[in-house]
């Protein structure tokens, strides 16, 4: 186990950092979190500092002047600028993979020859760099087909495209108009793949492999999978298609493999390897890796969580996963659903005063996302506002009382899906063994 009396420190400023802020604040092992920038709901429980997440000399001085035992890095952002780098070099602690690693997110060109190399199943894609290459690469597939900025992108650089036109608007929005920045130097164009997501998570020191409950995440902003990809609207977890057997393939073909092919190019993976699946006829595909922790799921799986976070994140950190031994997880299900700013993922109005947050009851979480305080306040400050969360034995329970808290708070232009879990009610899910 940890020592007593850890002092941590959270990189970021969203739903997942305060989820994390709350998990760690709870941790016998911990005595004190800090958290940078923070959010206005972080403030409850941890010590906001004013510090971007990018500003990494910043947060290593920070990490110094407040003697902090370990470092979570919540956003992909500052892992791929090379914050686990820097702060390594000051032989200071830092959960998450270094920039090397962190390519496997911020370039998924990078991320498919890596996959090629290892074997491992994902959708097939032609990489392009400008328009012609890209209408000559478009005869080889047929739609709907996926275009993918290979940078990072925000959660915003999926497009699906139903017909040609459809295909080469997005690619000429991409590749000449610039839409997406650098983020699309490179494209991916990718077949479709037909079945349902899956996140899979692991926490790995590049040796040892712990997965963590899988969840699945809505990225449309409207219900029924309508309306534009998102970062997300909503969660849950555990998956109930996800079985116990799968999981155990998806680790052998998936995970293993690709941690194997880095260590192959001298690269030691350590954090959180983010596989982004889809369960097909043909078995689990990778869509996408992320380097870190997903946002919503992140906000579904920690409530669930009964070991001790920061114990976790220490010995992975260290390079001794393996004295973790196997994780606790409470029985039942959790679900999250995002309260989000009218007009978001475009544009959206902030500083809008929340009502009722403390009308929620006592058995429902509410981890803030794009909140901030002004004058003792909660106002709104970004797209996605809150995350309500809920863990019951049942997907009908947890869906009932987050959807009756909902019904508490309120901002102008608040939005959100009234659908989130409710296929896995519709198939009466049964609720999960306690995992020993």
């Amino acid at each position: 186990m940890a020592p007593r009396g850890l002092t941590v420190l959270v990189v970021g400023s969203g739903g997942r950092e305060h989820a994390l802020a709350w998990a760690l604040s709870r941790s016998p092992s911990v005595s004190r979190v800090l958290v940078a920038p923070g959010n206005g709901g972080t403030t409850t429980i941890a010590e906001n500092l004013p510090i971007a997440a990018t500003d990494i000399p910043a947060l290593v001085a920070t990490a110094r002047e407040h003697r902090v035992d370990l470092t979570v890095v919540g956003p992909e952002e500052p892992l791929a600028r090379g914050l686990v780098d820097a702060f390594q070099e000051e032989g200071l602690l830092a959960f998450g993979p270094t920039a090397a690693a962190a390519r496997i997110e911020a370039s998924k060109a990078w991320a498919k020859d890596v996959m090629r190399a290892a074997g491992v199943p994902t959708a097939r894609a032609t990489i392009v760099s400008d328009l012609d290459q890209a209408r000559t690469a478009l005869t080889a597939f047929s739609y709907p087909l996926v275009v993918k900025a290979s940078g990072l992108a925000a959660g915003k650089g999926a497009v699906i495209a139903n017909d040609r036109h459809e295909a080469e608007r997005v690619l000429h929005w991409m590749l000449v108009e610039r839409g997406l920045g650098s983020a699309a130097d490179q494209v991916l164009i990718e077949e479709f793949l037909v079945g349902r997501e899956a996140s899979f998570l692991v926490v790995t020191d590049g040796e040892t492999v712990v997965p963590l409950q899988p969840a699945r995440d809505y990225k449309r902003l409207g219900d029924g999978d309508t309306g534009p990809n998102t970062g997300g609207m909503g969660a849950y977890a555990p998956v109930p298609d996800v079985s116990p057997e799968l999981q155990q393939q998806i680790l052998e073909r998936i995970v293993v493999p690709t941690l194997e092919e880095m260590r192959r190019r001298g690269i030691v993976y350590r954090g959180v390897l983010y596989a982004g699946l889809m369960l097909t006829a043909e078995g689990p595909k990778v869509l996408e890796f992320n380097c870190r922790l997903g946002d919503p799921e992140t906000q579904v799986i920690l409530p669930l969580l009964g070991s001790d976070l920061a114990a976790l994140l220490l010995v992975a950190t260290r390079g001794t996963l393996h004295e973790i031994g196997t994780l606790h997880w409470y029985p039942g299900v959790a679900v999250t659903v995002v309260l989000a700013s009218g007009g978001y993922p475009g544009t959206y109005r902030t500083g809008l005063p929340i009502a009722g947050l403390d009308d929620v009851p006592n058995d429902v979480l509410v981890f803030h996302a794009g909140t901030r305080r002004d004058d003792g306040q909660i106002v709104t400050a970004g797209g996605r506002v809150l995350n309500v969360t809920a863990v019951a034995p049942t997907f009908a329970a947890a869906r009932k009382r987050v959807y009756t808290a909902i019904e508490s708070i309120r901002f102008p232009g608040m939005t959100y899906r009234r659908d989130i879990a409710l296929a896995e009610v519709a198939m009466q899910a049964t609720p999960f063994a306690e995992r020993e």
